[in-house]
């Protein structure tokens, strides 16, 4: 199972380093990773996706709030929650092609961003799942390059 969870820190030096160590010190591969600056400038939020046990993630979890500098950590997994996620991807498109590139990105709402001789880049903002549909959509074209900014992730208000 694919966790999401969410930190609140202390906007410190070191703290990425610790969370991080004490993650994949317990064998843990951290599939993304997001964190940036609250409403308060002395506060973060990181956002983490880490596929796992859930028992040996509740320990974790438990081990992550005993950290100094960490004020909350809330695993969302379980819960209600709004998640969005960047890419930018270029994609092989002559001149033959990039209409049809172009009305496929449209339908999923999609911006392309920049165009080049023999490529097209697209911009998507979007949810987990649109995205991997998306880009499985954009497989028969050849994908060149892709940046990710991992996921964000706030629960959602009762």
């Amino acid at each position: 199972m694919k966790h999401v969870i969410t930190l609140l820190v202390e906007n410190v030096p070191g703290v990425l380093a610790r969370v991080v160590g004490l993650v994949s010190g317990r064998g843990y591969n951290i599939e993304s990773l997001n964190v940036g600056p609250t409403y308060d400038p002395t506060k973060s939020r990181m956002t983490m996706k880490v596929p796992g046990d859930d028992r040996v993630l509740e320990q974790v979890t438990k081990q992550l709030n005993k950290l100094v500098d960490v004020i909350k950590v809330t695993d969302l997994t379980k819960e209600r929650y709004l998640n969005r996620e960047l890419i930018l991807v270029e994609v092989a498109a002559t001149q033959g092609k990039r209409a049809e590139v172009a009305q496929l990105a449209g339908l999923c709402k999609a911006d392309v961003v920049s165009v080049q001789p023999n490529s097209m880049t697209i911009q998507l903002v979007g949810e987990q799942d649109q995205i991997r549909d998306f880009l499985a959509l954009l497989k028969p074209y050849k994908i060149l390059d892709l940046s990710r900014s991992g996921v964000i992730a706030v629960a959602r208000a009762e």
